[in-house]
């Protein structure tokens, strides 16, 4: 499937347009605000500009990390090692608690033993993503995606 077929690029792309177009408004009503002569219009006009650079700072990481993820499964892809989740199953198709901790503890057990391979945390974030756990898949990630860049990095140099 073409990049600009899947679903969840088309929607991110459709998320920064609208972010990035209220970005543009946020700094529109900033830069009104501080050609305004009260003191305290500039102070507001200031305060508002700080929105829109936070929001660009965080689209270009959260770009970067998404960038980063495909990379990284694509790659996993070609070497026939994403994870697949095999167990038993709820009527809504997602794992049992039973399954979803079993892949866990083998994700677990093999990031312990390798800390430094970004494809054992790749498959930790998606074995958090089995037992629910967002929050923690998605930390599990941003580490996999730190490993694979830096491990990028050090094969340009050599």
């Amino acid at each position: 499937m073409g990049v600009f077929r899947n679903p969840a690029f088309l929607a991110a792309v459709a998320l920064t347009v609208i972010v990035a177009v209220y970005f543009v408004f946020v700094a529109d009503f900033a830069f009104a605000f501080l050609r305004a002569d009260a003191l305290e219009a500039k102070g507001l006009g200031a305060a508002l500009l700080v929105l829109p650079m936070v929001g660009v700072w965080w689209l270009y990481h959260e770009w970067k990390l998404g960038i980063t993820v495909q990379r990284m499964a694509d790659q996993l892809d070609r070497e026939g090692r994403l994870p697949i989740h095999d167990g038993e199953r709820s009527a809504s198709g997602a794992l049992s608690e039973e399954s979803a901790e079993a892949i866990f503890e083998t994700a677990r057990r093999t990031a312990d033993a390798s800390p430094d391979d970004w494809s054992a945390w790749f498959h930790v974030s998606h074995a958090y993503e089995a037992n629910r756990d967002r929050s923690m898949a998605r930390k599990s990630m941003r580490h996999a995606a730190q490993l694979y860049r830096a491990e990028r990095k050090a094969q340009r140099l050599q």
